[in-house]
């Protein structure tokens, strides 16, 4: 790779990872992207500073100006979907969450969108999903996350309820699962809320 021809940021960015990391990003750029057949030994282990070195990392490679070598380009271009690639398959962040979305949309790449949606599902927290609403203003961002929290179980949504800072959040997607998705649960407890609110105001 060469790192020293890229932005001075993607450079700054680079010498600032942790050795563990770049060795796992060698390792899967040495395997052609394929995660499935790279060696999963301790060395590649994933932790949650490696989720914030590779988010650091893409956001650098999209943002640099681009290169005038079409080496450097396309070497960029692989470190960058190969950051995203193993983002894609082990974050469970909201932010990280957001950063790939936005990236799928921008790229127009919406088969890639639907694998990020299928995600949230698989490995999402239900406050982790409250979270990308919160923190998004992108519609299609809100539309994925929101159809998302409607599938959960209502016993799922019940702490969001709870958190002042998700309340709205989860009362949108209790309405959703009740009257879009016919849960008779779900409209029990909007019932229950509602029954609760008005006690209070009396």
């Amino acid at each position: 790779m060469m790192i020293k021809d890229l932005d001075a940021r993607v450079v700054s960015v680079w010498e600032g990872l942790r050795p563990i990391t770049k060795k796992m990003l060698v390792g899967y750029l040495e395997s052609n992207g394929n995660l499935h057949n790279t060696p999963q030994s301790p060395k590649f282990e994933y932790d949650a500073h490696a989720d914030w070195e590779l988010s650091r990392l893409l956001s650098a490679l999209d943002e640099q100006k681009r290169p005038k070598d079409p080496d450097v380009v396309e070497e960029a271009a692989k470190l960058a979907e190969t950051c995203a690639l193993i983002l894609e398959a082990q974050s469970a962040s909201a932010e990280v969450f957001i950063q790939l979305a936005s990236r799928a949309i921008k790229q127009h790449d919406y088969n890639k969108l639907d694998r990020l949606a299928d995600h949230l599902t698989e490995r999402f927290s239900a406050g982790e999903i409250a979270e990308i609403i919160r923190q998004t203003d992108l519609p299609q961002i809100r539309a994925i996350a929101y159809e998302t929290l409607s599938m959960l179980s209502v016993q799922a949504l019940v702490p969001l309820v709870d958190d002042p800072l998700y309340f709205g959040i989860a009362m949108a997607a209790l309405e959703q699962k009740a009257f879009e998705y016919d849960s008779e649960e779900a409209r029990d407890l909007l019932e229950q809320l509602d029954s609760e609110a008005d006690l209070r105001m009396d």
